[in-house]
């Protein structure tokens, strides 16, 4: 693990690094308490670090300078030094490295690290289960996939080193397999589309002999393996992803559908799915802003649920008028026309006990692994609770 840490790492920020290498004009602001210095610790990623330089995390390639010359140029390690300068008045920020040994203060812990391990860029935690388990299935892949169809020892379940009856497996050039059941189906909630069903991960198991049923051998699991669940082949070699923060493709929008693990109010690290895939340009590394608000409230006044009991013509009678502009485009005071733009013929006129709640940010998700429909993502900001439905959107450029 530790090793594909390493090499994701130093294949991302190399590609940041080879970003400077072009003479452009960063679009990156400074954070209003960015330091002139940094040292790098134990425990930090490099999205909290580029937070302390840069208002936009993501826009962390634009100021970043490799050390030439250096060891691992492209790679940040704990005890390093980073200096923002100001190179033709945009910002560079870039490591400073003794020549000597670093010095570590050692205390006592459980858990240890070589001193030589680059700082990840997330918190890998968060997401390392998800990074090497299909969690979202086709919707036509998972009916045509084997089954589970029995145990040869008429049980009901099936753990760790029980053997399982799987329908179809007909050949051996596959021999480790995982284990999935079928969970809620994925629907678009524009278009009601069925994007897939989230499939939530079981168990792996080794095949033991071909046919129909063919019978395979439970070697781990997070669950107890049920008839019906279904069998895909394994992704053993799979490990963590390539990827770093960057923007999503510009006027990109879409909705959180689906959050993980059971929690009803989206926070910090919380893994959640969105309606956008490859198929919409999207891949792993790909940050959005999460918002609230676009929905329909009620208008507390209009409708008379609060009345302050104003003198003269109030809100439950009145007309609400914009201004000569609007005259010169044929819309009239106090007459509504069906043609005139949404919201000033549904939302202002006479009645209406309804407005819509304007957008406001509540966070930043980032995109760490995609399918063709679907992508998961990882809640890095929230300054709001966010909810299933709340709308995203690339940043603004």
């Amino acid at each position: 693990m530790r090793v594909a840490i390493r090499h994701f790492i130093r294949t991302s920020l190399l590609l940041g690094s080879m970003i400077l290498l072009v003479p452009i004009a960063s679009g990156a602001e400074l954070a209003p308490d960015a330091p002139q210095t940094y040292v790098v610790r134990s425990g930090d990623t490099l999205w909290d670090i580029a937070g302390r330089f840069l208002r936009d995390p993501w826009l962390w390639p634009e100021v970043w300078q490799a050390n030439p010359g250096v060891g691992d140029p492209d790679l940040i390690y704990p005890g390093d030094v980073l200096e923002l300068t100001m190179v033709g008045g945009e910002p560079r920020i870039r490591a400073r490295r003794g020549a000597g040994p670093r010095v570590v203060r050692l205390t006592p812990h459980v858990r240890s690290s070589p001193l030589s391990e680059a700082v990840p860029t997330i918190r890998i935690s968060s997401i390392g289960p998800f990074l090497t388990r299909p969690y979202v299935a086709d919707a036509q892949d998972i009916k045509r996939a084997p089954y589970v169809v029995g145990f040869p020892d008429e049980h009901l379940i099936a753990g760790v080193g029980d053997s399982i009856y799987v329908r179809r497996i007909t050949t051996n050039t596959q021999t480790a397999f995982q284990i999935l059941r079928p969970g809620d189906e994925l629907r678009d909630p524009d278009s009601n589309e069925l994007l897939g069903y989230e499939a939530v991960f079981v168990a792996d198991a080794q095949l033991e002999r071909i046919g129909d049923p063919a019978k395979l051998k439970v070697v781990s699991m997070e669950r107890q393996v049920s008839i019906g669940d279904r069998v895909i082949p394994g992704d053993a070699e799979r490990r963590l992803e390539n990827f770093f923060p960057h923007p999503a493709p510009e006027g990109l929008r879409g909705r959180i559908i689906s959050v993980l693990n059971g929690v009803s109010q989206i926070g910090p690290y919380d893994v959640v799915v969105i309606n956008r895939g490859t198929r919409d340009g999207i891949e792993p590394g790909h940050v959005f802003e999460t918002y609230i608000g676009g929905t329909k409230e009620r208008d507390m006044v209009k409708s008379g649920a609060h009345d302050p009991n104003w003198r003269g013509p109030g809100p439950l009678s009145s007309e609400f008028w914009f201004g000569s502009d609007y005259e010169k485009k044929g819309w009239r005071a106090d007459e509504p026309d069906s043609n005139a733009p949404f919201p000033l013929h549904m939302d202002f006129r006479r009645n209406n006990q309804k407005y819509f709640k304007p957008f406001e940010q509540s966070g930043v998700l980032m995109v760490f692994r995609s399918f063709e429909r679907v992508s998961f993502g990882v809640i890095l900001k929230a300054s709001h609770f966010i909810n299933v439905g709340d709308w995203i959107a690339s940043p603004p450029s």
